[in-house]
Parts: C-alpha cells; sequence; structure tokens
C-alpha cells in the first residue's frame, strides 16, 4: 500500500478507469444490485480505520466500500406500483441478497485486478465488518443496503514475496468432490513448511504458525457473536425466507 504522503489526486487519472472497469462485471439478471461509496473524508476514513483496527486506511489514497444495493431497486420498482414493503417485494429475501453480494465482490475484484494491471497496489478490506451497524451508519446506508467489503488502492511502496498457494490438487478437482479425504491432504507437510518458511522471511523475529496450525486455531474461535441475520433484518432484508 502507498505512503501516507500519496494524495488521491495523484491517482484521479485511474479513477474513471477502475470505476468502470468495475461497472462491466457480470450482474445477476443485470439487476445491477450494488454500489460502491468512494471515501474522501478524512473523518470517515479515519472512523473506518478504528473499525478495521488498521491506521493504513485512513491514508488510502483511494477507498472504497462495497455495497449491496435494493435500495435503488426497490425505489424502481415502487414507480411501477410495486410496494417494497409488502410480499410482493422479492429483492429481499435471501436468493437476491446472496446474488447481489455475488455481484458486489465481482466488481470490487474486476476493480482489484485493473489496479494491479495499472501498476498499483491493493487491500481488500474484511476487517471493515468488525463493525457493520457503526458502517452502516457512519455511511448512511437506507433500508436494502448492506456493506460487503472495502478495498484500499495506492501505489505500492514494498514489493514483498508473493504469499504461498496450496497444492492445486489440494483445491481443484475434476467431475466430482474427493472422496479419499487423506488423499487431498498428502501434501499438506509440504505445504505447511513453505508457509512457515514464508512468515520467518517476512519475520523472523515473529514466528508465525504453519497453514494447518492457523487452520486449527481460527477453527475454535468463537464467531457466534457476529450474526449476520440480525443486522441484515435491521436493513429490511428477509434472510429466513
Amino acid at each position: 500500500m502507498s505512503s501516507p504522503n500519496q494524495s488521491a489526486q495523484n491517482l484521479g487519472r485511474y479513477r474513471a478507469t477502475l470505476e468502470t472497469v468495475a461497472q462491466h462485471a457480470a450482474s445477476s439478471q443485470f439487476l445491477n444490485d450494488w454500489s460502491a461509496i468512494r471515501i474522501t473524508d478524512p473523518a470517515i476514513k479515519a472512523k473506518l480505520a478504528e473499525f478495521g483496527h488498521q491506521p493504513y486506511i485512513a491514508t488510502a489514497p483511494l477507498l472504497y466500500v462495497f455495497v449491496i444495493d435494493e435500495h435503488r431497486n426497490a425505489r424502481i420498482a415502487e414507480r411501477k406500483g410495486i410496494d417494497p414493503a409488502s410480499d410482493e417485494f422479492h429483492l429481499k429475501y435471501s436468493y437476491r441478497f446472496t446474488q447481489a453480494q455475488n455481484d458486489a465482490v465481482l466488481a470490487l475484484h474486476a476493480m482489484e485486478t485493473a489496479a494491479y494491471s495499472l501498476g498499483l497496489g491493493c487491500v481488500i478490506l474484511g476487517s471493515l465488518l468488525n463493525n457493520i451497524p457503526g458502517l452502516i451508519d457512519v455511511l448512511n446506508l437506507p433500508e436494502y443496503t448492506y456493506p460487503v467489503l472495502g478495498l484500499a488502492i495506492g501505489k505500492p511502496d514494498q514489493n514483498p514475496t508473493v504469499k504461498p498457494r496450496m497444492p492445486h490438487t489440494m483445491q481443484f478437482f475434476e467431475n466430482t468432490y474427493p472422496a479419499d479425504a487423506d488423499g487431498v491432504l498428502d501434501q499438506l507437510s509440504a505445504f505447511d513448511e513453505e508457509v512457515h518458511r514464508y512468515y520467518d522471511l517476512r519475520q523472523a523475529d515473529r514466528p508465525v504458525d504453519a497453514f494447518s496450525d492457523q487452520v486449527a486455531t481460527i477453527s475454535r474461535q468463537d464467531v457466534s457473536h457476529q450474526t449476520l441475520l440480525d443486522k441484515a433484518a435491521a436493513q429490511g432484508f428477509r434472510l429466513d425466507q
């Protein structure tokens, strides 16, 4: 990510291109049911950095939050005589919520890929979802909208080694999911070693667990309090249907 003195103005020539690319991502049934909020207000940036517990968010030259947006479509439907509060309006149910979430992620990823092709650096910010009610409030998100992910873009001031990816045989399968679970994990030990070596080279003074140990640790973390249903319901969505 870029250094703090890298201003958004320096990236202004890229902005229109990046936003156009995002708009050309696939959209389920052409509903265009996502929006992206470009954050330029330093006070809002600081608030998002607080939510994400990542100070560099406040200094990102270009910063976006991608959201599910059925609010716009609700207003369009209303103009056509459909009451969004009625059971006739189906864009608030779980199927459309999921499809809109997919569309928002596809648009974000298209923007990210385009940014990399222009020599920029990106950080996808799932950390913003640490405080969904706060995010909804600070972005003034109306009914039938919901935050998905953030994206910070800037000029990279580092050229880090690419993080290892697991062997293809552990992640790509043919025709069906393998019945042999142990066979899928044949190369796990080698991958553990590769990941451990990667972190050792980056920060030898701060050892990081091997991949399988990280999975085991995270699998025991209680995130039951980080529910989606109640927060989405507050935005008008009915994910139980």
